[in-house]
């Protein structure tokens, strides 16, 4: 899992820049170049994300969120107006470490005027409130964690992405077969166990498939089995698109994902990424656990376990752990 979250990191920074050189235009200078934004969408999370509003100042985590050198990018997989894939990229540029936070697309999470059991879901706020709206959601489920910048892509965006280094070599460890001719439009996977070329044709369905018809397998661990397998694919899309022209590759990206990152934290990041190891790359499940509600299936997370975790991606020390070191 860490080396699969090494090469990501590392060549999504990096490609992220490089494409971003390479299509704006020469005509800028350096000083306009940081503040650029080259990718689609005109949202932009820091304005409207202001930490004093989403912690209490008297909370642990107030003075930690401040200070701390993280760059914290939202990154969010889209289909049919729904957030299928939402990862928090947290990058401490001055320690030299990376956690990968996924949270389930089913996590629970109330909002008002909002009743019907799938609204309640976390990946149901994209459609209506967007990247934004999507963050300060994820921003609250994690205790007010700032949440910087935000790239988002659809499956079709994928698919042209990947048509363009060629395709993604994938090692299929079951036959994924699973039909719903109730979806708009109707949901149609029939992916063949073992080594195959993923293209535009059948990348989609690889990355939606989750259980599997009668008869068929599907991971065992449901949405966490299908994250899992989204980072397999990750790590061998980047090693494939590295032997392709950039140009061409890079005007795909551009036309297919949206993000408010600019230049001038681009270039922020990838001078420091390189130095990243396998041992620095840490990922995070949100704490919680599955259940129903009202015929329904979510994430109910769990809040003490969340503040732990926090709690040790940002180096916290309990009042516990304050006084052993007193003792000693």
């Amino acid at each position: 899992m860490k080396a699969i979250m090494k090469v990501f990191i590392k060549h999504f920074f990096i490609w992220l820049v490089i494409f971003t050189v390479i299509i704006t235009p020469a005509t800028y200078a350096l000083n306009k170049l940081g503040a650029v934004r080259v990718f689609q969408g005109t949202e932009t999370i820091m304005e409207e994300l202001v930490l004093d509003a989403l912690v209490d100042p008297k909370s642990p985590f107030f003075e930690a969120f401040r200070d701390s050198k993280r760059a914290n990018v939202l990154l969010l997989g889209v289909n049919d107006g729904l957030t299928d894939t939402i990862m928090l990229v947290s990058y401490d540029m001055e320690n030299q470490h990376v956690d990968i936070i996924s949270v389930p697309r089913d996590t629970y999470y109330e909002r008002k005027g909002v009743s019907s059991p799938g609204s309640l879901k976390i990946n149901a706020i994209y459609k209506k409130d967007g990247a934004v709206g999507t963050a300060r959601a994820v921003s609250d489920v994690l205790l007010g964690i700032p949440i910087h910048y935000y790239a988002v892509i659809t499956y079709d965006g994928i698919g042209r992405i990947v048509d363009s280094i060629g395709g993604v070599p994938m090692d299929i460890p079951f036959h994924m077969y699973y039909k719903d001719p109730t979806d708009e439009p109707p949901l149609y996977i029939d992916i063949p166990k073992g080594p195959i070329v993923l293209d535009s044709s059948n990348v989609g369905q690889f990355l939606r498939f989750r259980k599997g018809s009668p008869g068929y397998p599907g991971y065992p661990d449901g949405d966490i089995g299908r994250i899992k397998a989204q980072q397999e694919f990750m790590k061998s899309a980047f090693r494939q698109a590295l032997g392709f022209q950039l140009p061409k590759v890079a005007k795909t990206v551009i036309q297919n994902v949206d993000s408010d990152l600019p230049l001038s934290m681009a270039l922020k990041i990838v001078a420091k990424a390189p130095g990243l190891k396998g041992e620095d790359i840490q990922t995070w499940l949100t704490p919680g656990k599955s259940g129903m509600k009202n015929g329904a299936s979510y994430w109910w997370v769990d809040k003490e376990a969340i503040e732990e975790m926090l709690m040790e991606i940002y180096s916290i020390e309990t009042e516990e752990q304050q006084s052993e070191e007193q003792v000693e």
